[in-house]
Formats: structure tokens, sequence, C-alpha cells
């Protein structure tokens, strides 16, 4: 037990309360029962006292391997027999507490305590080993008493199972499965964590989970091409001449389209398992004729459909105009000479369309949108504000969007939908969201299957579910990091399909980095940088744009320095965007 201690110890020495890499290799759904027994599991210190035996306790929580076996040395026999193993682990923070009931030190004669674990919540790992935050105290009481030889041993263990963060860090990895946009024209990253070892049943329980469908808090915002009842006929596993080899039954008749599809999702949902060849069969028989063995270069993800082209370098709204972010001239068109007075604008993912927030008057603005460089057609939304736009990726490459969306004095969110008659305002169903308060920020994300919001000052993500009868709405909204941002939070973008770059008024994280299940943050570089940081964009592969009250900056990743730019001179309230 000193020398799991040592290396816990070790690890938050190292790491601190750092978060589990974005690209890691998938792992295990469940515990495995068979790598390890009660027997081998180390016993306490011997004379270990109260509070030290409830903390290695936790600490030793954090390994689920043969069904907590490392913990349950721990308990008493009786205890060993009605602790509840199958529910879902909560993470806490590494700094718990134990501490005596009844103030004071424990009294020496007593054969029965109660010690009180205390800390805080982060999330718990759900039933489909999503991440969800879940931040609060903890206080939780554990009873304790002597055995024969005036051991301490555990008889009332706390109700669940809790899990320093450092151990959940050691002994679970993050697990990226793939599912599609409803379209089925994008692949769209669905984060999971999942259990280290056994390292060889990696590959099978990867399929296992993909098979399972898209995480609760994404289903009707993602889709699968896996048809319902399909499981493994083998176990996946590596064969003999080194290929990675997926066999499936119970799949139905595939059309070649199906067939295509599901080999793009089971690929790039392995890719960070092996670098091996992937083999995917149906009852034994390979799944394509044309292609036998498969790796991530192979397969089509629809990644064009949510990149912008290189040569969008960006745009930015100041002055009542657009400008270009790479040389500062005026874009074309009404939109770049200060007749729409634009207070906010978003240009589309092709390039090829913009709408804009235009200013009327003192208390009113309008909603514009139409091709880049020509008149933009203003379109029926009175409001008093509206958010910054979004658009919604199309459904072919160099296809213009039919769909930007908007919040109308932050509460209203609305998409606009391009008809023959022009560009045509509706409804989407935010009911869940506007419970944390108003909408001053709202990004769809560029494969259309979630938004990234700031409500009421908070950092929101939410599931965009889209209905058969034509009605979107905003499902399972979650709160991100409000330990950490709480309720300053200005502007946030899209770094990733996973990933986020978020603007507060906090002058020690004036620039956050989030990963969307809020598990991981990272602090932008500080320098150069004034609070409040009005404005943030963010793309693949492209540098992040911020503006603060002394101009427009960038840096490439959080550990570089900002660099002021050269080429454009912005205003109080500009607004830097990149197409999406």
């Amino acid at each position: 037990m000193k020398r799991l201690v040592a290396v816990v110890a070790c690890l938050a020495a190292l790491t601190g309360c750092a978060a589990i890499p974005t690209q890691t290799t998938p792992i295990a759904v469940n515990p495995s029962a068979g790598s390890a027994t009660e027997a081998a599991a180390p016993k306490p210190t011997k004379g270990i006292d109260p509070l030290s035996l409830v903390r290695e306790f936790v600490n030793a929580s954090a390994n689920p391997d043969a069904d907590y076996a490392a913990a349950k040395a721990y308990l008493t026999e009786d205890a060993r027999k009605n602790w509840d193993t199958k529910v879902t682990p909560t993470v806490i923070d590494t700094t718990f507490n134990t501490v005596p009931t009844g103030g004071g030190d424990l009294p020496a004669d007593a054969k029965h305590r109660t010690v009180m674990l205390q800390g805080k919540n982060i999330g718990s790992l759900e039933v489909d080993s999503s991440f969800v935050q879940r931040v609060g105290d903890l206080t939780a009481p554990v009873g304790i008493e002597a055995d024969k030889d005036g051991e301490w041993r555990i008889s009332d263990p706390p109700d669940g199972i809790y899990v320093p963060l450092v151990g959940f860090q050691a002994n679970y990895r993050r697990v990226t499965l793939y599912f599609y946009n409803p379209d089925f024209g994008v692949l769209v990253p669905d984060p999971r964590y999942v259990v280290v070892p056994p390292s060889t049943s990696i590959p099978r329980r990867v399929t296992e989970l993909l098979l399972k469908g898209p995480a609760v808090g994404l289903r009707g915002a993602l889709a699968t091409a896996v048809p319902n009842g399909a499981a493994q006929r083998k176990d996946t596993h590596e064969a003999d001449d080194g290929a990675l080899e997926v066999d499936l039954t119970k799949v139905g008749d595939l059309t070649a389209q199906l067939r295509k599809q599901i080999v793009a999702q089971v690929v790039k949902s392995l890719a960070g398992v092996t670098s091996s060849r992937i083999r995917i069969l149906v009852e034994g028989a390979p799944i394509s004729t044309d292609q036998i063995e498969w790796r991530p270069a192979d397969v089509q993800s629809g990644e064009a459909l949510i990149t912008p082209d290189a040569d969008l370098s960006g745009l930015v709204a100041t002055g009542g105009l657009v400008r270009r972010l790479a040389n500062g001239e005026p874009v074309r068109g009404p939109a770049g000479t200060g007749e729409y007075q634009v207070v906010s604008a978003a240009q589309s993912l092709d390039g090829t369309e913009l709408a804009v927030v235009s200013r009327v008057d003192p208390k009113t603005v309008r909603l514009r949108v139409g091709n880049l460089e020509e008149a933009l057609a203003a379109v029926d939304l009175p409001a008093s504000t509206l958010t910054r736009p979004t658009w919604l990726l199309s459904g072919r490459p160099g296809d213009p969007s039919p769909e930007v969306w908007t919040v109308a004095d932050g509460a209203n969110v609305v998409r606009v939908n391009k008809t023959d008659a022009g560009w045509t305002a509706n409804a989407v169903n935010a009911s869940e969201l506007s419970l944390f308060g108003g909408i001053t920020e709202l990004r769809l994300s560029r494969d259309g299957t979630r938004v990234a919001a700031v409500v009421g000052g908070r950092l929101v993500v939410a599931a965009v579910v889209r209905g058969s009868d034509s009605s979107v709405s905003l499902r399972l909204p979650r709160n991100l990091q409000p330990t950490v941002l709480g309720t300053a939070t200005i502007a946030v973008d899209w770094l990733a399909q996973d990933v986020l770059v978020a603007s507060t008024s906090l002058a020690s994280w004036p620039i956050a980095k989030v990963n969307i299940d809020g598990l991981k943050i990272e602090r932008y570089n500080t320098s150069n940088l004034t609070v409040p940081v009005s404005s943030v964009t963010a793309a693949p592969g492209r540098n992040v744009v911020a503006v603060d009250q002394s101009g427009l900056w960038s840096a490439g990743d959080v550990g570089d320095v900002w660099r002021a730019s050269t080429a454009v001179k912005v205003e109080t309230g500009a607004q830097a965007f990149y197409p999406g």
C-alpha cells in the first residue's frame, strides 16, 4: 500500500490537476474480473490510523480492477459483500480531506468510529462511459471498526465510489468514438473514458462502445450507420498477419453505402488503438469486396465540409464595417462601406455568404444575410440585440449554407433558413439552455451537432436535436468548468470538433481552452492581453484571434505569447471571426 501511495503522490506532484490527454488509446468499458483477485490486493499497512485508512481506501477506489479488489482490502468482510460497486464512479478533487467526527482527537478506546470524507465533486462517469461535470461539495460519513487483531477496517463505506482526479487519470483513458451528423456527411467525435487494463482487450472494448451507439447526452444529435442489435461475432483482435480484425454479426442486409459508412466509423474509432491495418468482416467475410483492409487515410470523414479553406483568412467587424484579417482591407459591397453599421458578422464555411447584425438605431438591430460582396437581404426579425451569427454547414462541398443562427434579445434562439421567398426566421426550442440565464453568445459547431454558448456568463454546451417535423431543440445543456470560469465567460468559439476556446473577464484566465466534456481546461498565455477579452475566434489549424481594449492579438497555442496585429487596427467592440 505504501508503494501505491508513493505512486499517487508522485503523479500528483508531476501533474497537479492536469487533465486527461485529448488523444489517447481507447480502453475497456468495464473492469476485468479476471485480471486480479481480492487475495492479490495489497493489505492496509499494519497499525494504520483511521484517517489514513479512509484516505488510502479512497485512493485505492480509483482502481476498478477485479471489482475494486484494491479498495475492498480496506473493508470488513461484511462490508465487502454489501458495498455496491455497480454504480458509476464520481471523480473528486485530489485534495480531499478525512476528518474525525466529534471534534478534537479520536478517543483511544473507541472500537467504532466515524470519519468524514470531505472534498469537491468534479463530475461523474456515466453508464455509457461519458464524463459529465457535476460540481459541488462532498461530505460523506465513513464508518470504521477495529477487528479482532485491533486493526481498523471500514464497516460502513460511503454510498457511491469516489475517485480522486489523479487516480482517475492513472486508471482511465479517453476514447474518441465517431458517429455521424444527421445527414451522414461528417464524422463527429464522441469522447468517453474507459478503464486501462488489460491492454490486450482494448480493441474489443472500443468496438463494444461503438456498437452501443452515441452517448446518452447526444442521442438525437448524432446518428450511426451500425444497425441496432449489431454485435461482435468474434472479439476484435490482432490476427496472425498483424491486421486488427473486427468481425460483426446481426447486422442484417447492408447497402453498399451503409457498408462504407460502417467502415469509416470503425476505422476512425480504432485509429487511436492501433497503427495496424484494420480488417472488417461480417459473418466472417469481408464487409466490402472492393477493399479488404483499411487505414484511416482510406475513409472519408467529411472533413472538407467543416474545415475553412486556407485562403479564407478570417474577417473582423469593426467601426461599423467588415474588414479582412489578413490585410485590414474592407470587403467589397455594402458590408465593407459602413452602410450597414455592422455590429457583428459571420462568414459561411465556404466563404461565399455573409450574415451581419446591422445597427438600425440606438435601440434596434437587424439581421442581414446574402452573398459576401453584394447587398444583403434584411430578415424579418425585430430585436434590440442579436448575438454574433453562426452558420450551419452545407450538405455538399462547394454548396452555400442554407441556415444561419442567432439569438434575439438574449432569450430567443432563431435559425434563419433560405427559402424561395428569401431568408425566413424559425424558432429553436432553447428552453433548457435559457434556464442558465440570458444568452449573449452562441456558436454552432462546424459539424452542426452541438452548440457552445455563453449563458449568464457561464460556458455551456448543448446537443442540437432535429426532429422529424423539422423542429430543432437544444438538449441537455452542460455548464463547463464552472469552478474555474464561474460567470466570467464573454465569448466562445470552436477550435476543433471537441475543443472550445473561451475568453473571459478573469485576469488569471483571459483565454481558456476547454474540452467539450469539461474535464480538461488549459490556460493560454496571459502575456499582453488585458481583460476583459471581448472577442475570440478559432478554427482547426488556425491561430486563435482575440480582441481586448488595446487591439487585436493572435496566438498559435496555449504557451505562445500573444502577438499584436500590424495589419488591422480595431475599435472598441470589434469582433473577429473565422468562417463558420
